[in-house]
């Protein structure tokens, strides 16, 4: 079966919890030639499937966005043998229709980081991936589907503006954002959905709507304590909402992508670089990519 293991990436929310849920569980310790990943990997039986689950800011939410070593986390996941990955990840609403607790099954991304390396070949080859469509699209149809047996409300699609954080937008690049017309602001998704597309994973983004971000104004008569506590609230019925749909997703039958997928080949004609020119250390630590 091509989808023997899927990888599950957890971000707020979701990275605090989701591993209560998971059976007969073993945690995996792996080294990379990109350091280690943000923390054991659990790998066991959720929803009828077996699951690789990734806490992507680490045990205790240790690891601000800026720092999380994405690489190290997708080479680790892809060396077990992870090839199918739904991630998840807190976001700001830029848009009146997407209320808190909803949730988002992202389809685009709109990058402002700066600070993150972005692909696996850096310093080692040149690689240029197709990436106008960032998500896979069949792994998405069958989240989109999996959403209706499900008590949540879930957006088939929208646009997420990557910012560097780990502080919020001021409200001029709030309303900057809305007037794009991008649908969410979060910091986490980049350059994690580019590294699956190097690994050649079918990836997916489950966002989860916490709060409306600042281009809309709050009830001057609301305290922050209260508002603090609203978004902590809105966050957990986000979460609770989106184990549901994972569960969902993984009950769903059949394989939820395939061999013949475009993102399992992202590398076939990506690689501009010719073999000779590259050493032998750099072709041994880039090899998990092409398997």
């Amino acid at each position: 079966m091509s989808d023997a293991l899927i990888g599950i990436i957890g971000g707020s929310g979701l990275g605090g919890v989701l591993a209560e849920h998971i059976t007969d569980v073993t945690a995996e310790d792996i080294d990379t030639p990109f350091g280690k990943p943000s923390a054991p990997i659990f790998v066991g039986n959720m929803g009828g499937r077996r699951i690789a689950f990734l806490n992507r800011h680490g045990v205790g939410h240790t690891i601000n966005p800026s720092h999380v070593p994405y690489t190290a986390n997708i080479y680790a996941l892809k060396k077990l043998g992870v090839r199918t990955l739904i991630a998840s990840g807190a976001v700001g609403s830029l848009q009146e229709k997407i209320a808190p607790k909803d949730l988002i099954v992202v389809d685009q991304f709109i990058d402002k980081t700066c600070r993150r390396q972005p692909t696996f070949f850096e310093g080692s080859a040149v690689a240029h991936c197709e990436f106008a469509h960032p998500c896979c699209d069949k792994l998405a149809e069958v989240i989109i589907v999996s959403a209706k047996n499900i008590d949540a409300t879930t957006h088939a699609g929208g646009t997420y503006v990557c910012m560097e954080g780990p502080q919020f937008s001021t409200r001029a690049e709030s309303l900057m954002h809305k007037q794009w017309g991008a649908d969410l602001i979060g910091m986490t998704a980049m350059p994690e959905a580019k590294l699956a597309r190097e690994a050649q994973m079918c990836y997916a983004l489950i966002a989860l709507a916490s709060d409306y971000d600042c281009w809309r104004e709050h009830d001057p008569g609301v305290t922050k304590q209260a508002l603090l506590e609203e978004i902590i609230g809105n966050l957990t019925a986000a979460t609770n909402n989106a184990i549901e749909l994972i569960k969902a997703v993984l009950n769903a039958e059949g394989d939820l992508c395939n061999e013949n997928c475009g993102c399992r080949k992202s590398l076939e004609l990506a690689v501009w670089t010719k073999p000779e020119a590259m050493n032998k250390k750099d072709k041994e630590k880039l090899a998990v990519l092409f398997e």
